[in-house]
């Protein structure tokens, strides 16, 4: 019944929209600071190793070796991604281009937070892009993706000529 609502009915779309903007303007801008200021995420990897030591660890031993066999090595791929990773997430949450990409991408990077031990204001926000993600095209509708998405399923429905 929820999921009928979140993505058929037109006053879901406007609380959407509303939920979009809030996400949006988060991710853009806590991308744009870290663009614009530098970002060095080796600070935020070493601490979540350290934080999957002791009795209870708050980061998972696979997730600890992820970050010692992959993050860490590649921190350069890191320090890139994760900045314009938040603000083309946000950016598209705004004007509501590939919306439902965008709260995907949003919730890989909110639990890559949390699975490092990091709660702020991850699960808020994960718990708000769940309904954004299950609502598909119409958290969209009052954005770009009224335009763009309906062009694009024509565009994919159209016979390839020989």
């Amino acid at each position: 019944m929820i999921v009928k609502w979140l993505r058929e009915s037109q006053s879901a779309s406007v609380l959407l929209l509303l939920v979009r903007l809030y996400l949006g303007y988060s991710w853009l801008t806590s991308g744009f600071g870290k663009i614009t200021e530098g970002f060095d995420a080796s600070g935020f990897l070493k601490g979540a190793l350290a934080k999957a030591a002791g009795e209870h660890p708050a980061v998972q031993a696979w997730w600890e070796s992820f970050i010692k066999g992959f993050a860490l090595p590649n921190v350069e791929l890191f320090n890139f991604l994760v900045p314009w990773g938040e603000f083309l997430v946000g950016l598209g949450l705004i004007v509501g281009l590939f919306t439902t990409a965008a709260a995907f991408f949003g919730l890989v990077m909110n639990f890559s937070f949390l699975l490092s031990g990091t709660v702020s204001t991850n699960p808020q926000m994960v718990l708000l892009t769940i309904f954004v993600a299950v609502a598909g095209y119409n958290a969209g509708r009052y954005g770009l993706d009224r335009y763009v998405i309906p062009r694009l399923r024509e565009k994919m429905k159209k016979p390839k000529k020989a």
